[in-house]
């Protein structure tokens, strides 16, 4: 098996799950590095998403990197055996496409998986953990991605995770254009919902992040407010909209913080949005009176509106991916005659040095250069044909036939020849 994936993903697993097995940014680099020294495999690259962590590798046992996975994250191989799921070169390579196209994403045809997908080669680029067997997978896998894109509809109608925490929040306040809004992050997925929430013009809009800098710069564009991430704990209550998506490895929103902000509000209603895989607000906090609180995974009926408009397109997409993973599995087999190739063709230059070595000293001697030509080519002949020719010689009555269909398949010799 040259390739496989292993992963787990929003449909084969809980957020409770998926945030114990995430990598964040600043762990990614080292997990990369640290798989590359245990060697389960020679080539690998890490996805993880809010909805997905996998494991893309080249060269390897599947069951040596589930053992690495577990042990990174401090977890027993059985406990995560319900929810993995581990793809063979054929199953890898299709699923590796189809995560690109957005056909195995909870949005339908959302194109942020495409940017996380090159995000994650980039980075096992930089620390050297991929090759030529992975690199090649994922760059067919991004100009599958942008064929789909462009000769289907897969992408039209998208109804994001932003878009879908805009919605929500129309369903809790009568009217947007009467609450203030704060976004916890800076990154891609808050600046989605800065555009949408901005675009109903909130009371106030507000964006905090744990650098001062970041949260001005995405502030500024959109005319809001920026908070560092320190001051949460005493501005928390100002607002009555509340989306998070930071890269923090622990809640920076607990169940102690939001019993205040509720006091403070004198119980108004909050509404908040955890983006974040793992979670920025603690589990518990979904418990409490006048908060109404929704994950990613509680986000997923909202989002799938719309997809009716997009899934004609899929059957389209899937015809693609088809004919690119035939395309590419052939690409992959070729290689195995690689280091065949190669012995032969170093078999091939060795007896021609010979010959030519053996013509150079005839020829110093002052033999006649047309005999010593002639010589030269009778060797080289004899050469190659003398493998093929004692093959036909030593070969059974039973064999004959299929050797013979094969030496005139190598040496192009047509029937009657």
């Amino acid at each position: 098996m040259q390739i496989f994936t292993l992963g787990l993903n929003h449909q084969t697993a809980p957020l409770a799950i998926r945030e114990r097995v995430a990598f964040g940014a600043e762990q990614l680099r080292d997990a990369l590095g640290e798989l590359s020294r245990a060697r389960p495999v020679q080539e690998s690259a890490i996805i993880s998403t809010c909805n997905r962590t996998e494991l893309y590798c080249a060269a390897g046992e599947p069951r040596e990197a589930l053992s690495w996975f577990a042990g990174f994250h401090r977890l027993g191989e059985d406990d995560l055996r319900p929810y993995l799921y581990t793809l063979p070169e054929r199953d890898a390579v299709r699923h590796a496409f189809r995560v690109a196209a957005g056909l195995d994403s909870m949005v339908l045809g959302e194109p942020q998986i495409l940017g996380q997908m090159k995000d994650a080669v980039r980075v096992a680029e930089e620390v050297g953990s991929i090759g030529t067997l992975l690199s090649k997978l994922f760059q067919r896998s991004f100009a599958v991605a942008k064929e789909v894109r462009s000769s289907t509809r897969i992408g039209a109608n998208v109804v994001s995770m932003a878009s879908a925490a805009v919605k929500l929040a129309a369903r809790i306040f009568p009217s947007l254009g009467e609450q203030r809004v704060l976004l916890v992050g800076a990154g891609e997925m808050i600046e989605l919902c800065a555009t949408h929430f901005a675009a109903q013009s909130p009371r106030a809009l507000a964006v905090a992040n744990r650098t001062f800098e970041r949260a001005d710069a995405l502030a500024r564009r959109f005319s809001a407010q920026a908070l560092l991430l320190r001051d949460l704990p005493e501005r928390l209550h100002e607002y009555d909209i509340v989306v998070t998506c930071t890269a923090s490895s622990l809640p920076i929103i607990g169940k102690g913080t939001m019993e205040r902000v509720v006091k403070a509000r004198r119980h108004r209603p909050v509404f908040m949005v955890d983006l974040a895989v793992p979670r920025d607000v603690e589990p518990e906090v979904a418990e409490m009176d006048d908060v109404f609180l929704y994950t990613v995974d509680d986000l997923a009926s909202v989002v799938r509106e719309g997809v009716s408009d997009r899934e004609s397109a899929v059957e389209q997409a899937e015809a693609i991916i088809d004919t690119q993973v035939g395309q590419f599995l052939h690409w992959l087999e070729s290689r195995e005659a690689v280091p065949l190739i190669r012995t032969l063709r170093d078999q091939g230059e060795s007896a021609r040095r010979h010959e030519v070595e053996r013509a150079l000293r005839h020829l110093a001697r002052g033999d006649d250069p047309r005999a010593v030509i002639e010589a030269l080519s009778h060797g080289l002949t004899n050469k190659l044909l003398h493998g093929p020719t004692q093959a036909l010689h030593d070969a059974t009555s039973a064999d004959l036939a299929d050797l013979g269909a094969l030496i005139r398949r190598l040496f192009q010799i047509r029937s009657g020849s």
